[in-house]
């Protein structure tokens, strides 16, 4: 009987410890709510801030009610009177009012620190608390600065987003909901410059910290490499100009922004568009020429000290990879990229296949030489090559740098040389894509045809010495393409593609018994219906063949072996 009373009162107490935790969690909110109306309500209650910023510590437990309570009532403080506040570096004066202005607007950079911190946190139980922090903190960017974009306080939060290991959750928040604006994308750029610049990435152990800004306890911080890809993985996302679609008005997330004329208010008036919509304009506002001058002019500030940062391979193997397509069309000077481009292609191997997009852009529309393209192109052709991930588009460049009718016979020999000695180790897409590129060779240079029909009596007749029949001139080895022999040798090896075991090798390489130099009755080759060929590929298109007639192999009896005596002819095979 005593057990049985003393389990009632154990679950009594248990049930009473619980009702007091709520009615504690409820008279806390209440509190805060309290606090919150006393310091909207009157100056007397000004020491209200200090409490309220303890209930917005990251490291505290208080439960999301305390800490979204908290957050709204010090937003609804500070937000209409930050146009009126005093510089975070101004000195006060002997002016009491002077002194609390100060004050405020310390507790103010207090409370904007504790908002990068919380939109920065994981600790939070909730994701829309942190989602509130970060609209919080942006409306504070967008008024805080006399009612300008407060620069100073986007810089602390995209550092913020830089140093920290865990801002995958900020960083989609601010390319989805942010970055459509124009402003917000200017000064991202004009952040992550200076950010760069100082970036110490030398050593892992050796990295900055925000500890000077805030005596609070910040996120954990990124070691160098990581601090290279938040980087990336920042002006990446960071929409273009053109790609969002913006012809002639730009939406600004701070009206009076970076791009309206200094020294001149900004009159509005109101006017009516051609659907009859009326809507706000400003005499001041620049033109969109104007402003995508600024904008190109950051955006290529940013992009080039990103690229003097030792980039971590699996990086530097994705900018040079949409480098030709995301960056050179919006930099304000794209020659200046010829110092990376041409060190990247010097390396050698699937570097200088990545590299190889953007250089040709640069020599074909901003006219930049490089007077090694076609040694470095020529020793690309390796049988790794053709398997490579990037293989298509190198293909197309290599047939496109090689199209001018006017490349000395000797290079275009060397190159048409080098990728018939090659389809003898290739796979059958490789030979594919081969026998286009030197399709397309023969055509556009009649003066190397005669790789096809090569007169053997004659050119032993002219170096009876140095030239022995059946003995190919070519030097594979050789790297100087002036130095190979390639216009004394001959197509040998396609010849032998005839009879490859794949069908449509053998089939296309039968295009090269046409009369190349006739090019009226010809036509080039698409090497991009061939350059991204693969097994599967060619087995897909055999099976979509309908033949008229098929082989059928016959046998008397039932084989019992893959080979007969009679296919190796001096051979004989015993079986264990």
């Amino acid at each position: 009987m005593a057990t049985i009373q003393s389990s009632s009162k154990k679950r009594k107490s248990k049930g009473l410890g619980e009702n007091n935790k709520r009615k504690k969690k409820h008279q806390d909110l209440s509190d805060v709510r309290v606090l919150g109306q006393q310091l909207l309500s009157s100056r007397a209650h000004i020491n209200n801030i200090p409490l309220l910023l303890n209930f917005l510590d990251p490291t505290s437990s208080h439960p999301p009610e305390i800490i979204l309570e908290s957050l709204l009532s010090l937003q609804s403080f500070f937000t209409p009177l930050l146009p009126r506040l005093p510089s975070s570096s101004a000195k006060p004066t002997e002016d009491p009012e002077s002194i609390y202005q100060t004050w405020v607007r310390s507790k103010f950079d207090e409370f904007a620190q504790i908002l990068i911190q919380l939109s920065l946190s994981s600790t939070l139980p909730e994701e829309a608390l942190r989602q509130v922090a970060m609209d919080a903190l942006m409306e504070c960017v967008k008024v805080g600065n006399a009612g300008k974009f407060h620069t100073s306080i986007y810089h602390k939060l995209i550092k913020s987003v830089v140093y920290s290991i865990e801002a995958d959750t900020l960083l989609s928040l601010l390319v989805s909901k942010y970055f459509n604006f124009i402003d917000i994308r200017y000064f991202t750029y004009i952040s992550l410059d200076k950010i760069i610049r100082t970036l110490d990435v030398k050593k892992d152990s050796d990295v900055r910290s925000e500890s000077a800004d805030s005596e609070k306890q910040s996120p954990p911080k990124a070691s160098g490499e990581l601090l290279i890809r938040n980087v990336h993985r920042l002006i990446s996302k960071i929409p273009c100009l053109e790609q969002a679609g913006e012809t002639s008005e730009f939406e600004m997330w701070n009206a009076s922004g970076v791009f309206t004329k200094k020294g001149k208010a900004e009159s509005k008036k109101l006017i009516e568009d051609k659907h009859g919509k009326v809507k706000k304009s400003s005499n001041d506002a620049p033109s969109s020429a104007t402003i995508s001058k600024k904008m190109k002019r950051k955006f290529s500030k940013a992009w080039m000290s990103f690229l003097t940062l030792a980039l971590p391979i699996d990086v530097y193997k994705e900018v040079l990879v949409t480098l030709h397509q995301v960056v050179i069309p919006y930099l304000s000077e794209p020659k200046l990229l010829c110092d990376f481009l041409t060190k990247s292609y010097d390396i050698g191997g699937v570097i200088s296949v990545m590299a190889l997009s953007s250089l040709f852009i640069l020599m074909t529309e901003h006219g930049i030489e490089y007077p090694k393209l076609y040694e470095k192109l020529y020793a690309l052709l390796e049988p790794s090559i053709f398997i490579a991930k990037h293989r298509a588009k190198f293909f197309q460049l290599l047939d496109s740098c090689l199209k001018s009718p006017l490349l000395p016979a000797y290079l275009a020999a060397s190159f048409a040389k080098k990728l018939s000695r090659l389809a003898l180790t290739v796979p059958p897409s490789g030979s594919l894509v081969i026998i286009a590129l030197i399709h397309n060779l023969l055509r556009r240079h009649p003066s190397i045809n005669c790789l096809v029909h090569q007169d053997d009596n004659a050119e032993s007749a002219k170096d009876e010495a140095n030239i022995k029949l059946g003995i190919d001139q070519f030097n594979n080895e050789e790297t100087d393409l002036l130095k190979t022999n390639a216009i004394r040798s001959s197509l040998w090896e396609i010849d032998t593609l005839r009879h490859h075991y794949c069908p449509p090798v053998s089939r296309f390489v039968l295009s090269l018994e046409n009369d190349l130099t006739v090019r009226s009755k010809t036509m080039e080759v698409a090497v991009k219906d061939f350059s991204s060929g693969s097994y599967a590929t060619i087995f897909r298109e055999e099976i979509r063949r309908r033949v008229k007639q098929v082989p059928l192999a016959f046998y008397k009896a039932v084989p019992t072996s893959l080979f007969s005596d009679g296919d190796f002819g001096g051979w004989s095979f015993q079986t264990d």
